[in-house]
């Protein structure tokens, strides 16, 4: 049941970037509000609408973008800088509360840069065939049109643009697409999904197009129709071809965050395991030094990893495919690493976090976007005998209630357990 005229005194922010509020039966959630103001709000269960703010917080400051509220792009524009960070830095800290993990976490680091490099837009056609093109309006189905994002970084400038034309291009087929773009040194890389296979007519319209947009490679569904130029990054000192919707980290500027760290990390280390390795974004940095053997279940990602560490003059990565949720990397297969980068998807990854706290590998550098996901699995890498060294908040998903987590975990030497037996 609604209730149109509900008082509310917000308390915290949550894990969704959401004001929490004390409710008559249960905590209610409502976005947009921020700790310390008192609201109006419409409240439907749990749930909260805001509608007006009676008392304002002092850490309120004006949204730059006109879609904020709209656009469910951004969950929190409104915060100013200071108050901000704290929040996503708390995001990290609760989630190793939570897991009972006693451990500091860094100050955020602010890792935008120029902002976003890939992006996904939407696109839904009318009954009349129009296609709307853009972002999913926030907690709904529908499409906001927008004219410009500006938390992508200005080499996406054409990006929306080229989204458009495509979706118009494919207007007569009036599926839903989703159309991932991906800002490389040779131009825009698109790929398609949601349509299924082209026919020949669509297939030339969509090539034609392609070299019209300048675009370096249009793919539908990961299978290229068009490469004009191949689509090129640069990690470290190797230039990466990925497959079509290979996994990416969000900004350059977070990339090469989250890099510096795994480098320094494992200075002096001379053999190293980077698992979920995907298209090299550590393994190609870590051969410059260091024999790096890279694992991941995807086999184009690998392949190109490989290639770009031959091409770049670099000691080769040795690649192995291996699904490592089904089958990860055991105690003897561990044994020759003395240190294992550990880059898992959102969801974890527990069976292999189980497998390195029964090893005896001395150095585990953790990397996550998820801060639940990574408690977990950094409270199972310390129930088998690794140390919290150091946990650093990183924020490439600048105005989201996503972060990127960085931790390092080394076990005790023999030494330092006969201090602590004595001290202890």
């Amino acid at each position: 049941m609604i209730d149109l005229c509900a008082h509310l005194q917000i308390e915290r922010l949550g894990q969704r970037a959401e004001g929490i509020a004390r409710g008559a039966q249960a905590p209610v959630y409502v976005p947009y509000a921020l700790p310390g103001e008192t609201i109006i709000a419409e409240v439907d269960g749990e749930r909260g609408k805001l509608v007006e703010v009676l008392t304002q917080s002092p850490d309120r400051i004006a949204a730059f973008c006109p879609y904020f509220t709209i656009c469910g792009g951004c969950a929190v524009q409104t915060l100013a800088p200071k108050a901000y960070a704290l929040w996503k830095q708390s995001l990290v800290t609760t989630a190793l509360t939570h897991a009972r993990i006693n451990a500091e976490v860094a100050p955020l680091i602010d890792a935008h840069g120029e902002g976003r490099r890939r992006a996904t837009f939407h696109v839904r056609y009318t009954a009349q065939g129009r296609p709307e093109t853009g972002f999913m309006q926030a907690r709904a189905h529908r499409i906001v049109e927008i004219e410009a994002c500006p938390v992508l970084a200005p080499s996406m400038g054409e990006a929306l643009p080229s989204a458009r034309a495509l979706a118009q291009a494919l207007a007569g087929s009036a599926k839903p697409l989703d159309i991932q773009i991906t800002a490389t040194l040779s131009g825009l890389d698109v790929d398609l999904r949601g349509h299924g296979p082209l026919d020949d007519v669509q297939r030339q319209k969509l090539t034609r197009l392609a070299l019209q947009l300048g675009l370096a490679r249009l793919s539908n569904h990961g299978v290229a129709v068009i490469e004009r130029e191949a689509p090129l990054l640069q990690m470290g000192k190797a230039l990466v071809r990925p497959p079509p919707g290979a996994f990416l980290q969000a900004t350059l500027a977070g990339e090469e965050a989250l890099a510096e760290r795994v480098i320094a990390a494992t200075a002096g280390t001379e053999k190293i395991a980077d698992l979920f390795a995907g298209v090299g974004t550590f393994s190609l940095r870590l051969t410059e030094r260091a024999e790096v053997h890279a694992f991941d279940l995807d086999e184009p990602s690998l392949a190109a990893l490989a290639k770009a560490s031959h091409g770049a003059g670099l000691r080769p990565v040795t690649v192995a495919t291996r699904d490592l949720f089904r089958r990860p990397l055991m105690g003897q297969e561990l044994a020759p690493y003395e240190a294992v980068v550990f880059d898992p998807p959102r969801a974890g990854a527990p069976q292999q976090a189980q497998a390195l706290g029964s090893s005896k590998v001395p150095l585990v550098v953790a990397v996550s976007c998820n801060a639940q996901t990574f408690a977990r699995d950094a409270a199972i890498l310390c129930g088998g005998g690794y140390q919290v060294q150091e946990i650093v908040p990183i924020d490439q998903f600048r105005h989201s209630p996503h972060v990127e987590i960085i931790g390092i975990f080394r076990r005790p030497t023999e030494k330092a357990k006969r201090k602590r037996r004595i001290l202890g």
